[in-house]
Parts: C-alpha cells; sequence; structure tokens
C-alpha cells in the first residue's frame, strides 16, 4: 500500500471513530436527562428505582397537605390515581395552582417508601389533566377520569367554518 492510500486510509479510520465516539456520548447524555414517569400504583409496588431521579403523578388527596411549623416552605402532601396513595415531600414554593383534589406531576426521587420532589407542576386550567395522570386513572378503570376531550389538545378550526353567511 502506498503512502497517500494509507493516509487517505487513517483519515478515513479517524473519521469514522470520531464519528463513533460523538454517537455514544450524546446517545448518553440523553439517557441521562430522561425522566421515566411512574403512577402511585407502580410506586407503591415497588417499580420505581430508588435514588434515581423520576416523575410521579397523580391526584393530590385532600386532606393531605401540612406545611412544616418551622419552616413553612416544607410541604408534605400524597398523590393517589385512586388505586394506591404515595407521600411526598417537598421544599420550595408550591405553584399557585397547586391545589387538594387537582392533579400534579413531580419530579424527584424515591427515598424509602416516601417521594421526595424537587420540583412540583400543577394543572394550568379546570379542564386540564398531565396525559400521564388521565391515562392512569383510565387504566385504572376510575369512574370519575376526566374524558378524552378534557385533555387533548383542541382541533384546528378551518377557516371554512369561521364564515358567518
Amino acid at each position: 500500500m502506498n503512502a497517500v492510500r494509507r493516509k487517505k486510509l487513517m483519515w478515513v479510520f479517524f473519521t469514522l471513530a470520531g464519528a463513533a465516539i460523538a454517537v455514544v456520548l450524546v446517545i448518553y447524555a440523553i439517557g441521562q436527562q430522561t425522566d421515566y414517569y411512574f403512577d402511585p400504583t407502580a410506586i407503591a409496588q415497588g417499580e420505581a428505582p430508588q435514588d434515581k431521579r423520576i416523575r410521579a403523578g397523580g391526584m393530590v388527596v385532600a386532606g393531605s397537605v401540612q406545611r412544616s411549623a418551622d419552616n413553612p416552605l416544607n410541604v408534605e402532601f400524597a398523590i393517589t390515581d385512586f388505586k394506591s396513595t404515595v407521600p411526598v415531600t417537598y421544599q420550595g414554593i408550591l405553584p399557585d395552582l397547586f391545589a387538594e383534589n387537582s392533579g400534579v406531576v413531580a419530579t424527584g426521587k424515591m427515598q424509602g417508601k416516601t417521594f421526595v420532589a424537587g420540583e412540583v407542576l400543577a394543572k394550568h386550567d379546570e379542564n386540564y389533566m398531565p396525559p400521564e395522570v388521565a391515562k392512569s386513572l383510565k387504566e385504572n378503570n376510575r369512574q370519575s377520569a376526566p374524558s378524552s376531550e378534557q385533555y387533548n389538545p383542541a382541533e384546528k378550526v378551518h377557516q371554512s367554518e369561521t364564515l358567518v353567511q
């Protein structure tokens, strides 16, 4: 093999090796940012990993919200999918729309039987429910689960429908 061909072959080899390393790094970074969703039943059954960041969602149990007497930013509440209930602790300011009997999705880690939330997201209006929570409630055959119209995005209005004749 002559020197020119060897040099071209080495460039191809290093380019392919660099591209492979870049792909591996991108896949690793995406895997580190992925949060898996677990409903309270899956958490209660022990399916959620310990000390790994996950998302948990459900309805806030009525009467379960308790604030610490010495620090009002420490909040304890429970979430349910109407089949199982999981205690949640959170330190911080809750969203304005956070309320009992409303849907929430929290990001955090399981520590023992308690979910320690680092972020809590609440529904944004009376008809919205996070898709994961709605699906979980629907799968658990909850009779008062919201209909699909309540959590599906609105359909686009066609221009011909908006014309008044």
